[in-house]
């Protein structure tokens, strides 16, 4: 079930229980670890029996667990726009879902946390999923095989090993600083998403012969066994190894920590795990009862477990602010036959919430949050609602930076709340899923109409669309079964009226 807790502040502070000094250091060092596709029900530490996350319980113990944490959207690209920009990604177009070969969604210029906090003498790093798109000029305008520019070094990143998107589509390859990891210019690479290269095998042809069965959309180019969405040619030496990518993009974040360690850092981690295709390194496997999914978690909080011990080894925990969360609610299954929903057993991915990724209902943007630092966040739980849309404007509070009157219009000095010096709720919340928005305030949700599709098949998860609109008072009915419209219409009309003026009254950069 979904802990649901006011801030607890019955303790006493690690200061003065270690003696220690509780003022604040000018700089923190700031990690981001993002989840992909992970649920509040997923983690032990929010009432996970099936599976086992003690580095993440470690992390949750060791400060605030948040329980009704937001991210910008249901789906990851649009979040990951959110969270790094500020700005409501709805407020623009072709901020859905990216393709492979997609542009670079956050102009060159747009103001982002990256830019920030590099302003503010902080070494920064992406490290991990991506999925913003990279290069201008249009899809597949990418020079694969030379630096790929604008990238993560325009917008702030001085440093950058990335997944150009996801692991489920092409290019299959490590991108460090922009440029191909191990190519080969005797063997360039070429991807497409409109055809495929002559003489290339694909995965619809070759059923018997993959790791995983694919099912929509994913029968395409084949890399280390798996079929995937988009074509590919070539750069063979550059391929990644599925089973090897949370090792090695771990590595890659440890190694930046190392380098870094006697100066301010920001690091933004974005793991795969744990995003289809599942296929965990063998010593993950049968770590749980519920195949890939289950296992791929265990592998997740490996991730986080050395990113700690890192921390500690370098002595840099006190004077480290690590925030865990998710870009999205959860899927069981997507894109491949892993027998998910087969194996989940008694395990609720979102928890008590209803939906799930791509979903309108709190399954949807609903997510895990947890917030440690030290000496200066004491440990508890919280029912406050937050937003990841706030990541820039607490971060410039944390470090007294002032955001340019035209930036980050969406994001809100949420500091106190973040680091449990407050319980105040923010004033709304606004959830995007594909096909509508959504606003919550003070327990009260209007999800707004939309004739998109009310259920995911594959995923088996409801959307929570409607042609009428839907107001829920989560306090009461937070499975959001009983739709109260009709009874509270002034309620509907005050929540729509508030979503207007949101949408209108920001001015885009």
């Amino acid at each position: 079930m979904l802990l649901k807790f006011k801030y607890s502040i019955g303790y006493m502070s690690m200061a003065a229980l270690f003696g220690c000094s509780s003022s604040a250091p000018q700089k923190p060092n700031i990690i981001i670890i993002y989840a992909d596709d992970l649920g509040c029900g997923d983690l032990g530490c929010y009432g996970a029996r099936a599976v086992k996350t003690p580095n993440i319980d470690r992390l949750a113990s060791e400060g605030i667990l948040f329980s009704n944490a937001y991210a910008c959207s249901s789906t990851c690209t649009p979040s990951r726009f959110g969270l790094l920009t500020g700005v409501y990604p709805w407020r623009y177009n072709n901020t859905g879902i990216a393709r492979g070969d997609a542009p670079m969604i956050i102009k060159k210029d747009q103001y982002n946390v990256a830019r920030m906090l590099s302003h503010s003498g902080y070494s920064t790093a992406a490290i991990g999923k991506w999925h913003l798109g990279l290069g201008e000029g249009g899809f597949n305008s990418q020079n694969w095989n030379g630096v790929i520019t604008p990238g993560p070094k325009e917008l702030g990143f001085g440093y950058s090993f990335l997944i150009p998107a996801t692991g489920d589509r092409v290019p299959c390859v490590y991108l460090e600083n922009q440029k191909i990891v191990n190519p080969d210019l005797n063997d360039p690479l070429e991807i497409s998403y409109t055809s495929p290269f002559e003489g290339e095998p694909l995965g619809r042809d070759l059923l018997n012969k993959l790791k995983l069965q694919p099912s929509i959309g994913h029968d395409q180019a084949i890399v280390n066994g798996i079929s995937r969405m988009g074509y590919s040619r070539g750069g063979k030496t550059a391929l990644w190894v599925d089973e090897n990518m949370a090792d090695t993009i771990t590595l890659k974040a440890t190694q930046f920590l190392e380098r870094n360690k006697n100066n301010p850092f920001f690091l933004y981690f974005a793991t795969h795990d744990i995003h289809a295709p599942r296929v965990p390194h063998p010593r993950f496997s049968e770590q749980t009862t519920m195949g890939a999914r289950g296992d791929a978690i265990v592998e997740f909080d490996w991730s986080v477990g050395q990113i700690l011990e890192t921390l500690d080894r370098l002595h840099l925990t006190e004077n480290t602010l690590v925030i865990l969360s998710s870009d999205n609610g959860p899927v069981v299954e997507e894109g491949y036959r892993d027998l998910g929903h087969e194996l989940l057993g008694n395990h609720k991915p979102t928890g008590e919430l209803r939906g799930g990724k791509y979903s309108a209902f709190e399954g949807g943007t609903r997510v895990p949050f947890i917030v440690r630092w030290p000496f200066q966040v004491k440990p508890g739980t919280s029912d406050a609602s937050l937003s990841q849309i706030d990541l820039l404007g607490s971060m410039a509070k944390l470090c007294g930076q002032k955001i340019p009157e035209y930036a980050a219009s969406d994001s809100h000095n949420s500091l106190d709340t973040w680091l449990g010096k407050s319980d105040n709720d923010r004033e709304y919340v606004v959830e995007q899923s594909i096909g509508t928005l959504s606003i919550l305030s003070e327990n009260w949700k209007l999800i707004t109409p939309s004739r998109a599709y009310k259920y995911y098949e594959e995923g088996k998860i409801e959307l929570g669309h409607d042609t009428v609109p839907q107001l829920y008072n989560l306090h009461d009915d937070v499975q959001e079964k009983i739709n109260v419209a009709s009874k509270y219409p002034d309620k509907v009309q005050q929540l729509n009226t508030l979503l207007e003026e949101i949408k209108s009254k920001v001015k885009i950069e």
